[in-house]
């Protein structure tokens, strides 16, 4: 028994080196061909993840320098169409006074060339009127001479000169 009790021993001293050995064995290639390719993909998906959140935040600087940009544009285009507005109101402004001032400019001349026509007019009026006096004066300075006047004949020649003068004009 006691042989069979050491070759039971011997067998299983024997049995746990080779179970040590395979274990050993199979660590070194579990770590070999399996940790190593494992941890390699977790260091390119590591890689990876922080390369989109670095694509990320760069695209977020991006858009926020792009919208900065865009109310900037923004701004700059307010203002640009309130300076034409003010300048088209500007040149509205000076382009009604231009006209008011042409119109008044206008109406002046109107007004002055009627009172010139007027006033020549007026002269001539006045002339043909000398010339009828004129006229009428001769006849009655050619009646004086015919006859010789008294009291009642100058009264009737000065009424017959009131009428004439009534009837010319």
């Amino acid at each position: 028994m006691q042989q069979a009790y050491e070759l039971l021993v011997n067998i299983n001293f024997w049995t746990l080196v080779a179970q040590i050995c395979n274990l050993l064995i199979l660590t070194h290639f579990i770590r070999k061909f399996l940790f190593k390719p494992v941890q390699e993909i977790m260091a390119k998906r590591k890689a990876e993840t922080e390369a989109i959140y670095t694509d990320a935040e760069k695209a977020n600087a991006d858009a926020n320098a792009m919208k900065a940009e865009y109310e900037q544009n923004m701004a700059t285009a307010r203002q640009q169409a309130a300076e034409i507005v003010q300048n088209a109101t500007h040149t509205a402004q000076l382009r009604g006074d231009e006209i008011v001032n042409e119109a008044k400019n206008t109406a002046a001349e109107l007004k002055s060339k009627a009172e010139a026509d007027i006033a020549q007019e007026r002269k001539k009026a006045v002339n043909e009127i000398k010339n009828e006096i004129g006229g009428i004066a001769m006849s009655i300075a050619g009646k004086v001479v015919e006859r010789e006047l008294n009291a009642k004949d100058h009264e009737a020649l000065i009424e017959e000169f009131i009428q004439d003068v009534g009837d010319a004009s």
